[in-house]
């Protein structure tokens, strides 16, 4: 099929756009990788853009000795994987009943879900809450209060909607009951829309650091995020560093670009795994027919 000119000029337009979009979300990583990689005089001179100027890895040689680094990388390993885990299982079982006209009050329930979008929980109570389900200075208070997100919750229920309702039907004929329906026939169905949403759960949590602000006392309880911050703003994290600039070839300038790409990387290299069913996911679960 022929294109118009105004069609022609409307996808140059797009690609120009994307492509702008694209380069100021890839152009700053690739600018920190460069001062990473880089000596500190070019470092501290701003002589480095996007490629090193006095190649060395000694800046990533010594964060990747540090153990307090890694045990925060653990840490927020283990928060993303298990509050993701549990963040889709309890938004799926609450998305399904949801999804059935069968649950007589699911528009009232749905109505109390919603208000939570729109006005969240004051500061304030919030941390009281928290703090006496027993959870300060735990693990746990980085996970269990936002264990489910409105937001995923409702794509869920939406695409669950949108399923046909003669699958229902079949099962019921076969004896499936509701678990069985939900966990053999809707889950496999819905791999896209599940992908995604474990994505958006995943970054939420690797990027945790207001409720361990909150939280969060304990400084081997830190997740990356929390360690970042006290390596790059706190002087007693980077007086370590000072001793040394002397003998190793490297300062806090090239040492702050590797710990940010320390702590960002791994979640971006998560998205091209999950990138085929993103897009048909959101879709999918954003629509109502």
């Amino acid at each position: 099929m022929k294109q118009t000119f105004g069609e022609k000029c409307f996808q140059v337009a797009n690609y120009v756009f994307l492509t702008a979009a694209a380069l100021t979300m890839i152009l700053p990583l690739l600018h920190l990788l460069a001062v990473s990689l880089s000596s500190p005089v070019a470092a501290d001179s701003k002589e480095v853009f996007l490629w090193p100027v006095g190649f060395t890895m000694a800046s990533w040689k010594h964060i990747l000795q540090s153990s307090g680094l890694w045990q925060s990388f653990g840490v927020t390993v283990f928060i993303t994987v298990a509050g993701t885990a549990l963040s889709m299982l309890f938004s799926v079982l609450t998305a399904f009943p949801l999804s059935r006209k069968e649950f007589l009050i699911r528009k009232q329930v749905m109505l109390g879900i919603v208000i939570t979008m729109i006005f969240n929980a004051p500061m304030i109570p919030f941390f009281l809450t928290v703090r006496e389900l027993g959870m300060m200075n735990s693990i746990w208070a980085l996970i269990i209060p936002g264990v489910i997100g409105t937001f995923n919750m409702v794509i869920l229920r939406t695409f669950f909607m949108n399923l046909p309702k003669e699958l229902d039907d079949t099962a019921r004929i076969d004896g499936c009951h509701d678990f069985r329906i939900l966990f053999q026939i809707y889950l496999p169905l819905s791999k896209p829309v599940l992908a995604t949403v474990s994505l958006f759960y995943a970054v939420g949590y690797w990027n945790t650091f207001q409720r361990a602000v909150l939280f969060v006392r304990d400084p081997d309880l830190w997740p990356l995020q929390m360690k970042l911050r006290a390596y790059l703003t706190s002087p007693e994290e980077l007086a370590q560093v000072n001793m040394f600039l002397d003998d190793y070839d490297f300062n806090t300038t090239t040492l702050k670009a590797a710990t940010i790409l320390f702590a960002s990387v791994p979640i971006i290299l998560v998205y091209p795994y999950l990138q085929k069913y993103f897009v048909k996911g959101s879709l999918l679960g954003s629509l109502k027919e």
